[in-house]
């Protein structure tokens, strides 16, 4: 058992050795990562595990099996199972306890590759699952572009109102192009599955990249500075940011609502509810629930909208969803006080508020690039 766990050690340790090369610009690292194509589950196939995004080859996968039925052939005989290690959660690794006749170097050496895989490995709290593929017929291209969609599901979680996109593969491939020359060195290691010549349409092939793109959003996803940049997140919402815009603007409320309520889920599942692109995104439900004379909705979201803008002294939003919310409140029979107190400081503070645009005009002339 003891050369076994000394065997699996050095394997990790030798992987952690190679992908720090990589990362530093080895002689031997890949010039183009994203030329490599995640094809097939034979060698280090990215699975999710209980939240975790794991790598597991085949032959780890046999050791554990070896060790399962060993430690179940043990508990057959009367002995006590091992106890969990003291703060370890479920999907992550714990500290191995020391068995008896082991290695007390050998345990440390395994605490500490613990700590440090801890540290290299972000929970997954968002699944992403491609639903669907299809071919999408353009005259205007020679190229016959594919549709995915894809479902931004959070784990241990029953979502109502699903969040949703659909991506194109030069979606992708512009979002993979972005992060690189941001984030060179943190995306050296995480492949990008490549066009192909021949056979692009088979169900085969549709397949594996759909697997190809689900794993290639959640590494970046476990990433800290990556989930948190605007080039990863707005690959999600900006598009339905901006159809929801064109749809406010050309009076087709139903259409828009639909569409900005995508984005507000999306940007939820994100963590990206503290955004300027969210206080947008309430201004637009807000006003296509008024137009649409669900009032109470509309009084809902300017309530939540100005939550957020509650520690800041002055957004150009902030005078807007006051008079929005005075109006609203009004219409609804609920308390308007605290509104119009903020707008009697805005008033003695700033310009006079008959000069301030509206909610629609401001979500109307925003510009969303």
């Amino acid at each position: 058992m003891a050369a076994r766990i000394l065997h699996r050690l050095r394997h990790a340790l030798s992987s952690e050795g190679g992908r720090e090369e990589r990362a530093c610009g080895g002689t031997e690292a890949e010039d183009c990562p994203e030329s490599s194509e995640l094809e097939d589950d034979t060698e280090g196939l990215s699975t999710r595990l209980s939240g975790t995004l794991s790598f597991t080859s085949h032959e780890e996968e046999e050791e554990e099996k070896e060790e399962e039925e060993e430690e179940g052939a043990g508990e057959e005989l009367g002995q006590p199972p091992q106890p969990a290690a003291a703060g370890a959660e479920d999907g992550e690794w714990g500290p191995v306890p020391e068995r008896a006749g082991g290695s007390s170097l050998l345990t440390r050496q395994l605490q500490e590759l613990w700590r440090r895989s801890r540290g290299s490995l972000a929970p997954q709290r968002l699944l992403f699952e491609v639903t669907s593929a299809s071919v999408v017929s353009e005259r205007s291209s020679k190229y016959v572009p594919q549709l995915y969609t894809i479902y931004l599901i959070r784990s241990g979680r029953f979502d109502k109102a699903p969040a949703a996109i659909a991506r194109r593969y030069s979606d992708f491939e512009q979002l993979n192009r972005r992060l690189r020359c941001r984030f060179g060195c943190d995306m050296a290691g995480i492949a990008f599955p490549r066009k192909r010549l021949h056979r692009n349409f088979t169900a085969e092939t549709i397949a594996k990249r759909s697997r190809a793109f689900e794993q290639f959003l959640s590494h970046l996803h476990s990433i800290a500075e990556i989930r948190r940049s605007p080039e990863f997140l707005e690959f999600f919402f900006l598009q339905d940011l901006q159809a929801a815009q064109r749809l406010t603007c050309t009076g087709m409320y139903r259409e828009a609502l639909a569409t900005w309520a995508n984005a507000y889920r999306l940007q939820d599942r994100l963590g990206a509810c503290g955004s300027g692109r969210f206080l947008l995104t309430l201004a637009g439900l807000a006003v296509c629930h008024q137009e649409l004379d669900e009032l109470g909705e509309a009084h809902g979201c300017c309530e939540q909208a100005l939550q957020l803008l509650e520690a800041q002294g002055s957004h150009p939003l902030l005078g807007p969803f006051l008079q929005a919310h005075v109006h609203l409140a009004w219409k609804v029979g609920k308390d308007k006080r605290r509104s119009e107190a903020r707008l009697q400081d805005l008033r003695e503070a700033g310009p006079p508020l008959q000069q301030q645009p509206t909610l629609k005009e401001c979500l109307i002339k925003e510009p969303l690039e």
